[in-house]
């Protein structure tokens, strides 16, 4: 029910953009709410690994998951407008950007697994040089406070490594709404209305993963176009309406695939 109260305040949000800035700007926000939205899917996957193995029990994840939602939306306004700086700046730049996408694209399409290894995060090994940790849950603590001495639990260790993924996947996610569109406005919002309604997202998917055998592909395929599309920008300019078909396109092939699979099965 809030997954779908979220899209739906969203789809509001973008009858807005087309009233008051024009069709083409609504397009522009639809497509990157979309893309952005798609990926977002792609991280669920990785926060459920991330919570089994810190063994993090379900009623405790909402937490997790609210504080690293707040700290994406901070971090992505400080990504979204130094890319926009560097991209007015630097027009090379939208070259480097849709090299990014189309490698990341390629390195999605390829691994075959995505592996979860927090000891090896270097802000959560430097964390732990200067933070005392206590390897024991405190129900819903991020600290607690043992004979005197103020230690970190593995809940704030799990909301760590949720908010330094987020800042990888970001930085991948992120070239991909600049190679939709170059107003921050619409980068930016599309970015925030497409994190907003992670948590209800997460917990609608959580159990039902596996019917996505093939979005990780259909995703691959998102940003190689999207990445295309950004290096191709100076010679031949891509239509919105062709890039948005294109993604839905795509999306809905990998998903059907998905289920076909699993019908088989």
């Amino acid at each position: 029910m809030w997954s779908a109260v979220w899209i739906a305040v969203s789809l509001m949000f973008n009858l807005l953009v087309s009233t008051r800035l024009g069709g083409e700007k609504a397009l522009e926000f639809f497509t990157g709410y979309l893309v952005e939205k798609s990926l977002s899917v792609d991280n669920m996957f990785v926060f459920a690994m991330i919570f089994s193995y810190f063994n993090i029990p379900a009623i405790w994840q909402p937490k997790v998951l609210k504080w690293g939602i707040f700290g994406a939306l901070l971090m992505r306004v400080i990504l979204i407008f130094a890319g926009a700086t560097a991209l007015e700046a630097f027009h090379w730049m939208i070259y480097v950007f849709g090299g990014v996408l189309i490698v990341t694209g390629l390195r999605m399409m390829t691994q075959k697994e995505t592996h979860v290894a927090p000891e090896k995060n270097p802000v959560v090994r430097l964390f732990k040089r200067i933070v005392p940790m206590t390897g024991e849950r405190h129900n819903e603590k991020f600290f607690v406070k043992l004979n005197g001495i103020i230690y970190a639990t593995p809940l704030l260790i799990a909301l760590i490594v949720v908010e330094t993924t987020d800042l990888i996947f970001a930085i991948d996610s992120i070239p991909a709404v600049f190679a939709i569109t170059t107003d921050v406005f619409i980068v930016y919002t599309s970015n925030i209305f497409a994190i907003l309604g992670l948590r209800a997202l997460y917990f609608l998917l959580s159990g039902t993963m596996q019917l996505f055998r093939y979005l990780k592909v259909g995703l691959a395929i998102v940003l190689l176009f999207v990445g295309i599309k950004m290096v191709l920008a100076d010679f031949y300019e891509i239509p919105i309406v062709l890039s948005l078909t294109v993604v839905l396109g795509i999306l809905a092939v990998s998903i059907l695939a998905s289920w076909a699979r699993r019908a088989r099965n």
